[in-house]
């Protein structure tokens, strides 16, 4: 990058005059082998210092480093606008966004836990018939031998081969009269038979006849043992590799193969080998899934999409088309033979009459029956039609979805396939493989190997995802999950000497697991790395060697060090904000009284999406309810499958999957449901906070009125840089245009036409108080505001920026540059904007990732507005402050996975805390006390705080 000082310290990475997006010559030097926290307001500039300047030099240069042909296949950084930077070890970053879309890509392969999985079971694995439940093994005449010989002494056996069919079964018997056998036995009856004396009962079959080799009584001596084998070895050769003995004294016969199949059924299987194990290789993917684990059939979802519905409401939605109606009609009369209420909904099912539902029995061919009824007549039109309007993706009936080829599904290490492994959560297969015992052979040959599974397995344990089960697709992981998965296959590595860059980690976990992730952190930073988090919580802040505040505010305020130090010196920093909440000297209100709501309620009635086993549960209307629980309880399932989704559904317009739930009463009470969440308001360049928030329509307009603008008979359009019209069209209203080079990264350049100002030179003469529409689009939103003072049209969309805190984004800034909380802050202000909705429940995920505590207190601030305006607020919410300032918190658990999806307690703050049980409750009672402390002696909680979590140095 620059050429590092004489003087530098090897001990530390120093920045000089970084001025990447709102940084401003930004210069900082950052302890090597020490964990450093990077803080302050959002838009401060935290990510552009430590993903978009340390990691993107760390990755450039390490790019740089290979050929030209390796750099075509990486991900390419430009190189970031610094002075210099030295002291740069290797970069990795772990960030919160899943990058994977690939339907592959599963929690075990992700974390490679899978990779040793294969390795296992591909190198000590024991194959299993599936039809008969014996062990398939290659036997070998020396195997064979030490099978007999452990029998008992003066066993009387028979050593036999069965008879191949090459010429007919009399020209075979012939040929064996020749070579020298003449006595046969008939499997089943077990008689010998002299073929050169006697003729083979009638009507029986060449593969019922088995040759008898030898006839002796079991001696342990050399003479006995020396024969045994000669006949062992001439049977195999005379049955091509096949053979039986039987143990008459025993009254038992075994088989016996050289090939790898079930010697007793003739099934084949391939041998295990780590390929096998693979749903990516052609080898060992399923042939009829291809390793996906899902294919082409009737999709459960489209027959019955509305499980709240009972059978006789028609929840069988094929059943309800005209000319099947009788079909609805004998399903309810067979229901009621078997005993299935025909008036419950569906959902309220159990296992058994669900399959019933769909399988029936000997008097009732069930929905699938149906379906096979149209498939046999598919010669009909009308009968195509019907089956490809309930054909979708359906879990693979072949394989079961678990992707593997059978021969790969029947091998065992303990007592479980690959495929029952993956099931488990991560908790269960650490259990299950920390229990599982080996023989000496095999802990020789794989000793190390699951060592190496438990270790990875134990590191994802306590990262806290040990709900997760190893199949899990990595696309449905949200964000804070795939970064701590990301984060302990970092760990599993045990890399040294490697600059990590963390986005917010502690994301999607519960205050409960927090000291888990400090411990992970600590742990990597123990092992020889420099590890630098972008973060906001004050434990994990607590824990850290260093904290860079950024700020002092957001945007064209922020891109400073406002301070750089340890804990306790910020705590003393007057000019750090960060450091104003930390001792307590600032604090985010607590409401002194909780409101009770408007009376009404959304109640949802046997839930069981998922792990969620909820009877009946009420959601107040008219408040600020929160959804809380630690990572895994089923919050999202609650809120987004069952809630959402249904809610959608009443009022039209949603086609997505629906959570199971008998019923839910109150949807009449909402005149609409919104989802607001932090994914991008804009992936083009042309798409901008104030296009989104429509507050440009009302600049366009005012543009449009003035008296040049009438001259040239332009309208409103004409100012807008998304269509044809005012824009130049040279870069269609981008300011900017890509040139592609091969082999290195693409160029973006400054268009030529407009000079970066997106509009024709026309629209740039236009002028409304001696400012032209680029002009506006280089102010920032108060800088706006001000600009517009007087036009009410214009300053009321532009106040409810400011409201949010947004006042310092400027008007053109692209929408994809924008943080998660940025891009969340945006949706809000459209939804607060539109204050002739009334009714409404808005729905918010997580809100507070990516916001500091002071932004965390603006966005209370508007959700108590959007309750004042007549509306609902739902939250899925981590964070102590905002559980705190709810009116009604609703806890599930009272754990992850299967321990949770129940309803812990609810309640108003006050009264969670008072839960002993709940571990949110337990978290809430340190703030409610400390808010208590704090009023009556603030130098107190001052101590209070600082001793609530440990220091970790």
């Amino acid at each position: 990058m620059g050429t590092a000082p004489a003087s530098s310290n090897p001990k530390v990475i120093r920045i000089h005059n970084a001025r990447v997006n709102n940084l401003k010559n930004v210069s900082v030097e950052i302890a090597r082998n020490s964990l450093t926290i990077v803080t302050g307001v959002s838009g401060s500039g935290k990510s552009s210092l430590a993903f978009d300047t340390l990691y993107a030099e760390g990755q450039r240069r390490f790019v740089e480093s290979l050929s030209a042909y390796a750099r075509q296949f990486l991900e390419r950084k430009n190189k970031p606008e610094v002075d210099s930077i030295t002291g740069l070890p290797p970069a990795i970053a772990i960030e919160q966004k899943t990058l994977t879309r690939n339907p592959r890509s599963t929690v075990g392969t992700t974390t490679e836990v899978y990779d040793y999985l294969r390795l296992l079971y591909g190198r000590i694995g024991t194959t299993i018939c599936k039809h008969c439940g014996r062990k398939v093994q290659k036997d070998t005449p020396q195997s064979i031998l030490d099978t007999v010989w452990s029998w008992d002494e003066s066993d009387r056996i028979y050593i036999l081969f069965q008879l191949t069919t090459k010429e007919g079964l009399q020209q075979e018997l012939d040929n064996l009269v020749t070579a020298g056998y003449t006595r046969v036995m008939i499997d089943g009856s077990f008689d010998i038979v002299d073929i050169q004396e006697e003729k083979l009962p009638s009507g029986t079959s060449a593969d019922k006849v088995f040759v008898v080799s030898d006839r002796l009584l079991l001696k342990k001596d050399d003479d006995t043992k020396s024969r045994l084998f000669d006949s062992i070895d001439a049977s195999y050769k005379q049955g091509e590799g096949r053979m039986a003995i039987r143990n008459v004294t025993q009254g038992e016969t075994h088989f016996f193969s050289s090939s790898y199949e079930c010697a007793y059924d003739k099934t084949v299987y391939q041998e295990p080998e780590p390929r096998l194990f693979s749903f990516n290789s052609p080898f060992g993917a399923c042939p009829t899934c291809q390793g996906f684990g899902r294919s082409i059939g009737i999709d459960e979802d489209l027959v019955i999409p509305d499980r709240t519905k009972s059978i006789r409401q028609g929840a069988i939605h094929p059943f309800k088309v005209q000319y099947t109606a009788t079909l609805n009609a004998d399903l309810c009369k067979h229901a009621k033979r078997v005993g299935i209420s025909i008036e419950e909904p569906v959902a309220s099912f159990s296992t058994s009459q669900y399959e019933w539902l769909w399988n029936g029995d000997r008097e009732y061919h069930g929905i699938n029956g149906y379906f096979k009824e149209l498939e046999d007549k598919s010669y009909k039109v009308q009968n195509r039609v019907m089956l490809a309007r309930y054909r979708g993706y359906t879990k693979c009936s072949y394989c079961g979805g678990s992707r593997l080829r059978t021969s790969a599904r029947q091998v065992f290490v303990g007592s479980k396939s690959i495929p029952q492994v993956v099931l488990l959560t991560i908790e269960d297969a650490a259990a299950y493989f920390q229990s599982l015992k080996l023989s000496k052979h095999h802990e020789r040959i794989a000793g190390l190997l699951l060592k190496e599974i438990n270790w990875r397995l134990k590191l994802l344990v306590d990262i806290g995802v040990g709900y997760l089960s190893l199949d899990r697709l990595s696309h449905t992981l949200s964000g804070g999950e795939s970064q701590r998965l990301n984060l302990a296959t970092s760990l599993g590595s045990s890399l040294v000497g490697t600059l990590y860059v963390l986005d917010e980690p502690s994301i999607g976990l519960h205050p409960r697991d927090t000291q888990r992730l400090m411990s992970i952190l600590h742990r990597l930073r123990n092992l020889g790395n420099t590890v630098v988090v972008v973060e906001h919580d004050t434990d994990i802040m607590r824990s850290a060697n260093a904290i860079i505040d950024m700020g002092p505010r957001a945007g064209e305020l922020g891109g400073q060090v406002v301070f750089h130090g340890t804990i306790e010196d910020i705590e003393h920093d007057e000019a750090s904000l960060t450091g104003q909440y930390l001792s307590g000297r600032k604090s985010i209100e607590i409401p002194q009284k909780r409101r009770k709501g408007n009376g009404r309620f959304i109640e949802i009635i046997g839930a069981h999406e998922n792990n969620l086993d909820i009877p009946r549960l009420n959601i107040p209307l008219g408040c600020i309810c929160a959804v809380t629980g630690v990572s895994g309880s089923g919050k999202s399932t609650l809120v987004h499958e069952v809630l959402y989704a249904n809610l959608k559904r009443f009022n039209g317009g949603y086609s997505g999957i629906v959570g199971k739930c008998e019923h839910i009463e109150g949807m009449t009470e909402i005149s609409d449901v919104e989802m607001v969440d932090q994914s991008p308001i804009g992936r083009s360049s042309r798409s901008t906070p104030v296009t989104y928030t429509k507050a440009f329509d009302s600049i366009r307009e005012t543009f449009a009125a003035t008296q040049a603008a009438r001259q040239l008979g332009w309208k409103a359009g004409h100012f807008s840089f998304n269509v044809p019209g005012g824009r130049c069209e040279a870069c269609e209203g981008s300011g900017t245009v890509v040139v592609e080079m091969q082999f290195l990264p693409d160029i973006e350049l400054e268009c030529e036409t407009c000079r970066g100002t997106r509009y024709k030179r026309e629209a740039r003469g236009i002028l409304f108080r001696d400012k032209s529409i680029i002009d506006v689009l280089a102010m920032t939103i108060d800088e706006a505001y001000e600009f517009f003072k007087g036009m009410k049209r214009v300053t009321d969309r532009l106040q409810i920026l400011r409201d949010v805190g947004l006042g310092y984004l400027r008007m053109g800034q692209s929408s994809s540059i924008l943080s998660g909380g940025e891009a969340q802050r945006i949706k809000l202000a459209t939804h607060i904007d539109e204050s002739n909705r009334k009714n409404v429940l808005y729905i918010f995920d997580e809100p507070t990732t990516g916001l500091h505590l002071d932004d965390i207190s603006r966005l209370l601030e508007c959700f108590h507005r959007l309750v004042e305006n007549g509306n609902s607020v739902l939250v899925i919410e981590h964070n102590v402050h905002v559980m705190a300032s709810a009116d009604w918190i609703i806890d599930l658990g009272p754990d992850a996975g299967v321990r949770g999806g129940k309803i812990v307690c609810t309640g108003t703050p006050e009264q969670v805390a008072k839960v002993k049980s709940s571990y949110t409750g337990q978290a809430l009672k340190e703030v409610l006390d400390l808010k208590k402390s704090s009023t009556a002696k603030p130098v107190a909680a001052k101590k209070a705080s600082a001793a609530a979590k440990p220091r970790v140095k």
